[in-house]
């Protein structure tokens, strides 16, 4: 008897939540306030995947607020031009602004943390350090003079050392090169003669085409792809040693920010998260079959040679300390950053680097 009755009043209890739930859903929906967005990118719109995680962020805000909040997305050049974000984004030209932190590295060499140092973590590792080892808010704390903070909405993985118009074997033929390349690893091929060119992704191809540069890096094979270097700039290297766990960010003006309703800024947060996770799946498909196209196509895959990788190393430490030396917004992420690094490794040599190089060897053509 006892349990018929708990039966009926689950039941009944079931009925009135659901009941609750139907009112409830249209109620807070019309509480929250009506807000629009604009978010402009520092990419095409060519590249699906980059700019593609914009329009997917803004997509979720709008389904988690019942297109209360609305964000609404523009290609680069479309309000500013692409390596303009971080300046739209801090003088309120836009509320939001997807971008590479690192291209803004003329203004502080802080800006190079968050997109990736040259010779430091991976992927998996730079969102550990963000999120569980103080470097999202060492950042976002650098941030508040720009009057803006940041979120992590997407990633690359390891990025190819780009396209090349001659092989690149020797040290030597590094030097008077010409090569696209953002910010702060421009400044470490510069110590081994590189003459580093900074251009938006959409102007890389002409001016690989005209000879008014002599080499280009960009993202990885499916990006690449689509960009056609490979038609003028056969010579593909690895590993991007600059670009070893890139983060793509969404930059968020302060004032713009701090109006909202928490609901929406937590709304904010888990859409960058949901295309985070996206965007680094959706490359992880991506990539190998595009590898193969660009192949069959005429690319010519290479290494770069150890005497190289080993130069670049040491030039990229050597930068790391002399900037430290005389900047102490750097120094203290770096050492936060660089000490992150070194137990992350001591750990994914032990099982992730051994089952990868085991698989590695085994896996099929």
């Amino acid at each position: 008897m006892k349990r018929r009755k708990f039966i009926r009043t689950a039941g009944v209890g079931a009925a009135g939540v659901a009941a609750v739930s139907a009112v409830a859903a249209p109620a807070i929906a019309q509480s929250m306030p009506e807000v629009k967005w604009r978010l402009t990118s520092s990419f095409p719109k060519s590249l699906d995947t980059l700019y593609g995680g914009s329009e997917l962020f803004a997509k979720t805000i709008g389904e988690m607020s019942d297109n209360k909040f609305q964000v609404r997305v523009f290609a680069a050049g479309e309000i500013v031009p692409g390596l303009q974000v971080a300046d739209a984004v801090q003088n309120g030209t836009v509320e939001a602004g997807q971008t590479a932190a690192y291209y803004y590295f003329g203004k502080h060499a802080n800006f190079v943390f968050e997109t990736g140092l040259p010779f430091s973590i991976n992927q998996r590792q730079y969102y550990a350090w963000l999120y569980f080892g103080g470097g999202h808010e060492l950042i976002n704390d650098f941030y508040k003079e720009y009057n803006f903070r940041s979120f992590v909405f997407g990633g690359t993985g390891c990025q190819m050392g780009g396209w090349f118009r001659k092989e690149i074997n020797t040290l030597d033929d590094l030097k008077g090169l010409k090569f696209r390349i953002g910010g702060f690893p421009g400044r470490v091929l510069q110590k081994l003669g590189v003459i580093p060119q900074q251009i938006a992704g959409g102007d890389i191809y002409p001016a690989l085409e005209k000879g008014t540069i002599d080499a280009a890096e960009w993202v990885g094979p499916y990006d690449d792809e689509k960009l056609g270097f490979y038609k003028v700039a056969p010579h593909y290297y690895y590993p991007g040693w600059w670009e070893g766990g890139p983060m793509v960010l969404a930059f968020v003006n302060i004032d713009k920010w701090n109006a909202l309703p928490k609901y929406y800024q937590s709304a904010l947060e888990q859409a960058g998260h949901y295309a985070n996770n996206w965007m680094m799946a959706k490359y992880d498909q991506a990539n190998p079959p595009a590898l193969r196209r660009l192949l069959a196509n005429g690319a010519k895959l290479h290494a770069f040679s150890p005497p190289i990788m080993e130069a670049c190393f040491k030039a990229a430490k050597e930068l790391h300390s002399e900037i430290a030396a005389t900047n102490a917004d750097f120094k203290k992420v770096y050492e936060s950053l660089t000490a992150f690094s070194n137990n992350g490794y001591q750990w994914f040599q032990v099982a992730e680097v051994g089952y990868d190089n085991f698989m590695a060897r085994h896996s099929q053509s």
